[in-house]
């Protein structure tokens, strides 16, 4: 019997995919694997629990024990758009070598995503990484639906969205930081969790020090050159009312890693 495995990262999407899965395979047959980077929102926690209750499935967690920062510091490596090593320790690889323990043979086990199909190429691109095992992504499949409509059916259910997403964050990972988060996006965290902001802010500047380089988390692409921004200069030309990138916001890609990796 496979055993049915459902990524389930705190979002919209991965509780409906949970609920398509149930409704083909039986919760008995069907394990939500939740991977905690230890930096999520804490009102992502009161929705697993209601999400999970709502599937009716088992859900594990896994931690690595450390967040995404320590990573930073242990790797000397600032993440950025492009490389992501919180992502990938803390997420891909957790979870890779607990499918390789619990269900060395492939065939054992299929891997659902809550990808929909406005990102199919994501979809695409987490294949070949966690082949040989067979990976599904049932809301790129009929019925289709928006996120709005995902939503709408979830308070339906009974169940209170990611309180993230009031806020006008995209996804409800990592407390409303992304690596992979643009302009756009930072600015809309300093506007609404100022306090969060800062505490990352701090964070870059002191691996800054620590690794002794002018890295940064965002680019700054003005006057046709690329060059690092940090978090401090995004803020102060947010509060100087100074152009950003407004269009910029970014994508989590959590389990869609780069090519080679």
């Amino acid at each position: 019997m496979k055993t049915h495995i459902v990524m389930f990262s705190g979002g919209a999407g991965s509780w409906l995919t949970a609920r398509r899965v149930v409704e083909r395979h039986g919760a008995d047959n069907t394990l939500l694997v939740f991977a905690d980077t230890l930096m999520e929102d804490e009102d992502l926690y009161r929705f697993l629990d209601e999400a999970a209750a709502n599937v009716g499935a088992e859900m594990v967690r896994l931690a690595d024990g450390r967040t995404p920062w320590e990573v930073f510091f242990d790797e000397r490596f600032l993440g950025n758009t492009r490389i992501d090593p919180c992502s990938k320790i803390l997420k891909r690889q957790l979870i890779r070598r607990w499918l390789e323990t619990n269900y060395p043979d492939p065939a054992d086990a299929v891997i659902y995503l809550g990808i929909d199909w406005t990102e199919e190429h994501r979809y695409e691109k987490a294949k070949p990484y966690w082949a040989p095992y067979t990976v599904e992504a049932p809301l790129c499949d009929p019925p289709l639906v928006d996120k709005a409509q995902v939503l709408d059916e979830m308070k339906a259910q009974g169940i209170e969205a990611p309180r993230l997403y009031g806020m006008g964050f995209p996804h409800n990972n990592c407390g409303g930081f992304c690596i992979k988060a643009g302009q756009a996006h930072f600015a809309h965290l300093l506007r609404v969790m100022p306090e969060r902001y800062a505490f990352h802010e701090a964070k870059e500047q002191e691996l800054r020090q620590y690794l002794d380089k002018d890295v940064a988390i965002l680019r700054d692409r003005r006057g046709g050159t690329t060059k690092p921004l940090t978090l401090r200069d995004l803020r102060l030309r947010v509060v100087a009312e100074e152009e950003i990138d407004t269009l910029e916001w970014g994508g989590c890609g959590c389990f869609s890693p780069e090519p080679g990796e």
